[in-house]
């Protein structure tokens, strides 16, 4: 296996575990009006996208998604939360946060900063966009109600993965003494 290929398994799994670990201590989940929550557990996906393509995003979207329809079954924290034990809810919109990141920021890469945060935007705003749909779609809330929602709660989470992205994607990018790959190879060659 190569040194790219290992980065990628290794970013991908770091970032899921991180996706899980938000998940399970609910720091993922910032209370918000009434009994709702707001959700930052789409950035680690976002992230992934943005360092190692829309593939990582989308097998860290999975994850997340995996996680939100087993804590919505095993722990619900409110009423809602029955509806989201529906894998066409919790999973299938998650997987599309990456992609949509990812090809954003190809846009924009450029012009790295502005880049980042728009990705941050995106893959927010996918996830918000694209739960509510299935939501409407599903008939468990009128359609008006929704886009009460997409402000409330999609505004603000935008918000913050606009500003989380590019804080830890640039704090990534600028550690002093990161190395592509491990030194193990190179002492195995005699370097």
């Amino acid at each position: 296996m190569n040194r790219d290929t290992t980065k990628k398994i290794v970013t991908t799994a770091l970032l899921a575990a991180i996706a899980v670990l938000l998940g399970a201590t609910h720091w993922g989940f910032i209370p918000w009006v009434g009994g709702v929550s707001l959700t930052i557990m789409q950035i680690p996906a976002i992230i992934a996208a943005v360092l190692e393509g829309p593939v990582s995003g989308a097998i860290v979207g999975l994850i997340f998604g995996i996680f939100s329809m087993t804590q919505a079954a095993i722990a619900p924290s409110g009423p809602t939360d029955v509806w989201f034990t529906n894998p066409i809810l919790s999973v299938l919109p998650r997987i599309f946060i990456g992609p949509a990141a990812w090809g954003i920021y190809q846009i924009l890469k450029r012009w790295k900063v502005v880049g980042l945060f728009v990705a941050g935007a995106v893959g927010s705003l996918t996830n918000t966009a694209l739960v509510l749909l299935v939501i409407g779609l599903l008939g468990y809330l009128p359609w008006e109600v929704l886009g009460g929602i997409a402000v409330a709660n999609g505004l603000p989470e935008m918000i913050a993965s606009a500003l989380i992205t590019p804080a830890v994607v640039g704090a990534y990018w600028q550690i002093p003494g990161r190395k592509k790959g491990s030194d193990l190879e190179d002492k195995k060659s005699g370097s």
